[in-house]
């Protein structure tokens, strides 16, 4: 398992990519892939499970929501985004269903609806 994110270094990295993306520069991509990488940890904490495949590439990716056990291939359930729609999505800046509307999310499976566990709390 990866090593788990510090909730200061954790929110430290997020408070960065908001400062960047309000001074209208591209954050640091330290910043950036360990902001994905926390609000993902945070969303394995709040709905733990193995039958939905949340990723990020290129920074991550975790597996949640409780129900059949996946194992190999292709998740049956798969959600993908980039970065910055995963941060506004999973901060609630922006809602689950907007994202989605917008073909900003990449959504496949039953389960593949994270609008019940988002926002995470950063």
């Amino acid at each position: 398992m990866a090593r788990k994110i510090d909730i200061i270094d954790g929110r430290s990295a997020l408070d960065a990519v908001r400062a960047a993306d309000a001074s209208g520069t591209k954050p640091q991509r330290t910043d950036l892939a360990t902001a994905v990488r926390y609000l993902l940890q945070l969303l394995d904490e709040k709905a733990p499970g193995n039958s939905v495949e949340v990723r990020v590439p290129p920074f991550g990716a975790v597996q949640v929501i409780q129900g059949p056990r996946h194992t190999r291939g292709t998740p049956p359930n798969v959600v993908e985004m980039d970065a910055a729609t995963w941060i506004a999505v999973a901060t609630g800046i922006e809602p689950w269903a907007d994202a989605a509307t917008a073909g900003r999310i990449h959504a496949s499976g039953t389960r593949a609806d994270l609008s019940d566990v988002l926002p995470v709390r950063p």
